[in-house]
């Protein structure tokens, strides 16, 4: 059994704003694995994160960021519950990390399934002339088209892209964790990315 260190059960919660014992049940379950033990939390119903996500956002501020080279610029709706949160400095440093993932990364959509189908369509038919351009056998096509896009859409929608400044956490983890620290839901309503030419 992997020991579980209280930095490990500190960061479990954080991540999830579940209790510490909780926290700590979950990583001995999972052998101290992060992503597993948020998993184990989220399938036992214990996250909060998970059930504060149906709750309404009529509150936020919409947040802009303009590039040191004044080519690329973002505008982000950012919502919550209350004005109180939305006034935060928290909450205004939230807006602003999701702006310069926005405009470092260029998602395509908030999620997965706001991509434009059109265009998993044209990576579909890419990915599968790229394989049998490689010589890949026909029976093996729809696992690697699928992988393929799988793949593009975690690096093209928004919440399911890596963080620009932590790799090991996406944006969803991001907002999970802001989530569980104000106690209240926070959604991305739109944002738009503008860049010269």
């Amino acid at each position: 059994m992997a020991d579980i260190s209280a930095t490990l059960v500190k960061e479990l919660r954080e991540r999830t704003g579940v209790g510490m014992m909780d926290c700590r049940k979950a990583l001995v379950e999972t052998n101290g694995d992060m992503d597993a033990a948020i998993k184990y939390l989220r399938e036992k119903g214990i996250s909060k994160a998970e059930s504060k996500a149906v709750r309404e956002t009529k509150e936020g501020v919409v947040h802009s960021y303009i590039h040191f080279n004044r080519k690329i610029g973002v505008l982000l709706e950012l919502n919550c519950e209350t004005d109180f949160v939305a006034r935060t400095d928290n909450f205004i440093a939230l807006a602003d990390e999701i702006c310069l993932q926005i405009a470092a990364a260029a998602p395509l959509a908030i999620s997965a399934e706001q991509i434009d189908p059109a265009i998993l369509e044209n990576e579909r038919e890419i990915a599968r002339n790229k394989a049998l351009n490689d010589g890949k056998k026909e029976e093996f096509l729809d696992r690697i088209v699928d992988g393929h896009i799988k793949k593009f859409c975690a690096e093209h929608s928004l919440m399911d892209q890596e963080l620009i400044s932590d790799s090991k956490r996406t944006v969803k983890d991001l907002i999970s964790e802001a989530i569980a620290a104000t106690g209240e839901n926070i959604q991305v309503a739109r944002f738009t990315r503008y860049i010269i030419g």
